[in-house]
């Protein structure tokens, strides 16, 4: 039996998981993934890589600001660009003008993920079907690939919260409260589509901009280079996100070439860049739960049970990357106090963590 079971690897189940690790809880990460990092993904195809999720990093608040910091020091992000442009329906082209630095990984964002891995342990490719109470005051979690199950004194769901229902709600009200199965129903999310798409060295003319934010478009709201994130790149290539609306039309479709290939079409027609409408190859991905539209108000859901169940995540009290780091460090606190009450404290967790990289902060 292990002391914690981390249901999710995303950036606030990792948070959690180094938080509750480092004062001393057993911990066990399950991911159906067989990666890290949930929306900070990055897709290696065509001899380079792609972040097909979030493309960079703005902190605002001072523990993403600080966890940045620590892996700028360590060469693992870099400045991208302090410049986003935005393009309006039949307006010109506006240059930022409040400028801010954008932190990239040439390595994928999803580098930023595996830098909260170690010591952590982690099993990928392993999907939670069902979470049950046992007779030992203990969750059982039974696993879809192995077969196998985990036993845990507490649980951290730290996915999407229509996922977290899907797998909660067969538990019924005899175990959970029908108002926390409602405020976790509550909670939705605006859905995306990425596409990537590559093109010839010698495209022209090449745009200005690293970035793009379409204001107002039925279709479209970003395009990056991204490219010019990774050393020495042998091609140009770009990532397109859909409009909301957009990928709500298309979420469902067997097929997303069609839908990616129409985006490249009204990105090119819209930035006078028809080689925009002509790749070398393309690939697109849906992300139904790209962003909370109607994200949950705390940091934290807590089911309120005998035997501690926590939900967290970007759509708790927040959303994108901070979001989620504020929230998997709140649902360490709120399983810290039902269980043994141990020691530890928000600044202690990016202490250890600079230190894992042979750092010190001020």
């Amino acid at each position: 039996m292990t002391d914690i079971a981390i249901i999710g690897a995303g950036i606030a189940g990792l948070v959690c998981a180094q938080q509750l690790s480092q004062a001393g809880y057993s911990v066990v990460v399950v991911e159906k993934s067989r990666g890290l990092g949930g929306r900070l993904a990055t897709r290696r195809l065509h001899g380079t890589l792609a972040d097909h999720g979030a493309c960079y990093l703005k902190p605002k608040g001072e523990l993403l600001g600080r966890f940045v910091e620590i892996l700028q020091s360590h060469h693992i992000l870099k400045v991208w660009t302090d410049e986003v442009y935005k393009l309006t329906t039949g307006a010109p082209l506006s240059e930022p003008k409040n400028r801010s630095p954008r932190y990239v990984a040439p390595a994928g964002m999803s580098a930023i993920a595996k830098s909260l891995a170690p010591g952590l342990e982690i099993l990928l490719n392993q999907r939670v079907i069902a979470i049950t109470p046992t007779a030992e005051d203990s969750w059982r979690l039974t696993l879809e690939s192995s077969n196998e199950e985990l036993t845990a004194k507490a649980i951290v769901v730290a996915i999407p919260a229509p996922q977290a229902v899907m797998l909660l709600e067969s538990l019924g009200e005899s175990v959970l409260d029908a108002a926390f199965l409602n405020n976790l129903r509550s909670v939705e999310f605006y859905p995306s589509i990425s596409a990537i798409a590559g093109y010839s060295s010698t495209s022209q003319p090449f745009p200005q901009w690293k970035a793009l934010t379409f204001v107002d478009d039925a279709d479209l709201a970003w395009i990056g280079l991204d490219s010019s994130k990774r050393p020495n790149p042998q091609q140009p290539h770009f990532v397109v996100q859909s409009s909301a609306d957009f990928a709500q039309r298309h979420l469902e479709s067997q097929d997303l070439l069609p839908a990616g290939q129409y985006m490249l079409q009204r990105a090119a027609e819209s930035l006078s860049l028809p080689w925009l409408n002509a790749p070398e190859w393309m690939q697109a991905h849906r992300w139904r739960y790209a962003f909370p539209s109607h994200p949950w108000h705390e940091a934290v859901l807590s089911a309120g049970t005998p035997l501690p169940l926590v939900c967290c995540g970007d759509w708790c009290g927040g959303n994108l990357v901070e979001g989620a780091m504020l929230s998997g460090l709140a649902a360490a606190d709120e399983i810290n106090h039902q269980l043994h009450h141990l020691s530890f404290d928000n600044v202690n967790f990016l202490n250890v963590f600079a230190q894992s990289f042979h750092l010190s902060l001020d």
